[in-house]
């Protein structure tokens, strides 16, 4: 890779990364991707992981790269499109948007056996189906990367199990791969909306986690990572800082990155980069709200309702709500007892009135 024209902050904390200099990592995810396509039978791929952790940008970054990666070029014809920036409103313009994708590859352009059977209007379902049989008689499979595909879920009028239904059958014959990016794995959506077809059962899952720690220390060497004979932007300090308030998670990571650049370039300390950094995490929907909300829920209802459910020893059967009550008052005497206001014959009294036996 070359380094003309690289920006001053390599950092990318918006958006779809597309610069190929400033992609890193995710090598794992890549090859399993790639496997998958060139094996005797493709299989369809399910990218899934929470927001902002990478998904779309690995889905883009693949679509980029997929021909330096297989040994085959000429087998494939691989298109990316997001379903929230086109429109998907019905099940044809699903298919036309796709289509149009696919015509502007430089394969089909050459090719009018290919390119013929995706120029037929309206593009409906049966007429789409075609198509993607007749590449295949000619050696080519179509691979879709289709990112937000969660919005078609929630269209179930319009795409429903019948969709659902062709596109499995074209997967299962081997005439169409699919490499799609959601939020949660599959079946959440098919099980939410409440679909019977077994569409997600030929789905290979990648579930996309926190960057490995050599990919951390790629990511916040940018440029020098990535492109030969540059240096990195950031100094060994600022990439301490960085890794210190976002650990591994790419998004962070790349936020922190960008605003040590911007510190730089005003001439701000450390301490601006800590209380910008704390400022942008404020406007986020927060993972980390979300895992102390988890840890509260652990701590206010479900380790009391487990505490409660000791009446099942006395031989008593009792709700959830039940439970939880009788176990937040032994939590609660059991508090009491730590902070010497109650005495533990206190708490073995109640325990054992609750029991209904003679001592603990």
């Amino acid at each position: 890779m070359t380094s003309s024209s690289l920006p001053a902050n390599p950092f990318v904390a918006a958006g779809i990364i597309e610069d190929l200099r400033l992609f890193v990592g995710r090598e794992d995810e890549l090859r399993q991707i790639i496997s998958r396509m060139e094996g005797a039978q493709p299989t369809s791929i399910n990218i899934y992981g929470e927001k902002r952790i990478g998904k779309s940008s690995l889905l883009y970054h693949f679509f980029l790269t997929w021909e330096y990666r297989v040994q085959s070029p000429s087998r494939y014809v691989v298109i990316y499109l997001s379903l929230q920036n086109v429109q998907c409103q019905t099940e044809n313009q699903f298919y036309q948007a796709i289509a149009d994708e696919l015509l502007k590859s430089a394969t089909v352009v050459n090719n009018s056996a290919l390119s013929q059977v995706l120029q037929v209007t309206p593009l409906d379902r049966g007429k789409f189906s075609d198509a993607v049989r007749e590449w295949k008689k000619l050696g080519v499979l179509p691979v879709l990367c289709l990112d937000d595909f969660k919005t078609l879920f929630e269209n179930k009028t319009e795409f429903n199990n019948g969709f659902y239904d062709n596109l499995r059958s074209l997967m299962n014959s081997n005439s169409l791969m699919l490499v799609i990016a959601t939020n949660k794995v599959l079946d959440f959506y098919i099980d939410k909306n409440q679909l019977t077809s077994p569409f997600s059962n030929l789905f290979h899952m990648i579930k996309l986690g926190e960057l490995k720690k050599d990919e951390v220390e790629d990511l916040l060497r940018l440029p020098a990572s990535t492109v030969h004979n540059t240096l990195a932007v950031l100094s060994l300090d600022e990439q301490r800082l960085c890794q210190q308030l976002a650990g591994s998670h790419p998004f962070l990571l790349q936020l922190a990155g960008s605003l040590a650049c911007e510190a730089r370039q005003l001439g701000h300390d450390e301490n601006w980069v800590k209380k910008r950094f704390a400022a942008e995490m404020r406007r986020l929907p927060s993972r980390w709200n979300r895992k102390n909300w988890r840890q509260l829920r652990w701590w206010v209802w479900e380790l009391p309702v487990q505490l409660g459910k000791i009446t099942k020893f006395a031989g008593t059967s009792v709700d959830g709500v039940s439970s939880w009550i009788i176990g937040l008052v032994i939590m609660l005497m059991l508090i009491l007892v730590i902070l010497g206001i109650s005495r533990r014959n206190d708490l073995c009294y109640f325990i054992r009135k609750i029991l209904e036996i003679k001592y603990l």
